[in-house]
């Protein structure tokens, strides 16, 4: 991958700091990586001459508590400030264990996911108040399994609905925009298809967008929770590079148009789960040889139209790589790997400012 660069200095480049915190600190699992160690890491990144600009965060002990005040969430702000970063998006604690509930869940399951989005706006509202935050989104999903969501899908599939458009009023309240990220272990939203209706059925493009993981979405293509959905089949053996792109393109023309925040990741085709967290689309390092994504050609598929030019869509892209090992985490090479893959994802498909 070349390490020259190009004049483009948009979309910024962020890094997420959650991948110190998921699938890490539970009973077996990896002891989490505190804020302050990842914000480090990312700080002394470096290819040639350049640094990562900023960072998205979870809003969730030990990181940052979902309750901050205005005093914590200033003291985060001067924190993330120190290091030249901003903060991009925010991903709000809407799961049941994190004291949230399921958005197809009970009455009291539903106001405790719409609470938990309320209090993550409000902490992006006062970091963009502080100058802290420029850019960004504040993230979201449907925090229920498939299985469940599988009980009674069109009952399901219109409460989780009812559940998001009441978290738009929420959002559009703190002045935020909501972004559900596809993932095939949330019920609701475990296909392309699925997802699509979803976000049709709220119909609030102004407020809820997608939020679009290359690592998740090329298991959308493959229907691994939907296979009724599939776009290859079951038994392909990945010899046909051509066969990818056309079901990627396929995918993104029917995503792109609501996507507002984009995850650049790397997959190797198979699922992954650590600690609580459920079996998802198993991250890789950008390098990886198992990895089945031509990172700079797909990630075009989603910030251009049809070969055309950027869609500016969204002002920074973030690089996710969850449940990675502690050890691969520590090492300087790591995020340098990771800051050249997003380098030449701007450099290919980014603009001037």
């Amino acid at each position: 991958m070349s390490t020259e660069h190009s004049s483009n200095n948009y979309p910024k480049l962020h890094n997420a700091m959650w991948p110190g915190l998921v699938g890490k600190g539970s009973p077996g699992a990896e002891p989490c990586i505190d804020l302050d160690t990842m914000l480090d890491l990312t700080a002394k990144a470096e290819v040639g001459g350049i640094k990562f600009d900023g960072v998205d965060l979870f809003l969730f002990d030990p990181h940052v508590s979902i309750d901050a005040d205005d005093d914590g969430i200033k003291r985060l702000a001067d924190k993330v400030l120190a290091r030249g970063f901003v903060v991009g998006s925010v991903v709000a604690p809407v799961w049941p264990p994190t004291g949230g509930g399921s958005a197809m869940g009970s009455e009291e399951d539903r106001r405790q996911f719409v609470g938990q989005v309320r209090k993550a706006c409000r902490i992006g509202q006062r970091l963009r108040q502080l100058g802290a935050r420029p850019h960004g989104v504040v993230r979201i999903d449907s925090a229920c399994g498939v299985a469940d969501w599988a009980k009674d899908p069109e009952g399901n599939q219109s409460k989780i609905a009812g559940t998001f458009a009441e978290a738009c009023d929420v959002a559009e309240g703190f002045g935020e925009r909501l972004a559900a990220e596809g993932e095939i272990c949330w019920g609701g939203m475990h296909s392309w298809k699925n997802m699509v209706d979803l976000l049709e059925r709220v119909g609030r493009p102004k407020t809820l967008g997608f939020q679009a993981d290359m690592a998740h979405t090329l298991l959308y293509i493959l229907g691994y929770n939907a296979p009724e959905d599939a776009m290859l089949p079951p038994d392909w053996d990945w010899s046909d590079p051509e066969r990818l792109n056309q079901a990627l393109k396929t995918l993104t023309a029917a995503l792109r148009p609501w996507t507002i925040d984009f995850h650049v990741a790397q997959n190797d085709a198979t699922v992954h789960g650590s600690g609580t967290h459920d079996k998802t689309g198993h991250h890789c390092l950008p390098n990886d040889p198992k990895g089945k994504l031509a990172i700079t050609r797909h990630a075009g598929y989603w910030l251009r139209e049809n070969d055309g030019p950027p869609t500016r869509a969204f002002r920074h892209i973030c690089w996710d790589g969850c449940m990675f090992a502690n050890s691969v985490m520590m090492k300087p090479e790591t995020w340098n790997d990771i800051l050249r893959a997003m380098i030449a994802v701007r450099n290919a498909h980014g603009w001037h400012e």
